[in-house]
């Protein structure tokens, strides 16, 4: 399980906006991430990104397991038509935008 002091920004992406009431925030990811980037600050911003960076590194082969055992419960990028390693590229060009 990742804990939330290390990755405090997917925390809250997770947490508030990718989960099961997703839809409250919109229909498509980019909706969804939009609003998380409405509502965070530049610096949280750039935060997320580098745990994605981070993510990615200390995971490495496991990365999809890592995720879904991380996140799964809550959300299932291949439900969004998404691989990890896609979810995180397409979170990185919304983030980036």
């Amino acid at each position: 399980m990742i804990d939330e002091n290390f990755y405090p920004q997917f925390h809250v992406l997770f947490g508030a906006y990718l989960n099961q009431d997703s839809d409250l925030w919109g229909d498509t990811l980019e909706e969804v991430v939009s609003c998380f980037k409405r509502d965070s600050s530049p610096a949280q911003i750039q935060d997320t990104l580098a745990e994605i960076d981070k993510f990615e590194k200390e995971t490495g082969k496991d990365l999809d397991q890592e995720f879904s055992d991380a996140y799964g419960n809550d959300f299932d990028p291949i439900l969004w038509g998404y691989t990890t390693i896609t979810f995180f590229d397409e979170l990185k060009r919304i983030l980036t935008t």
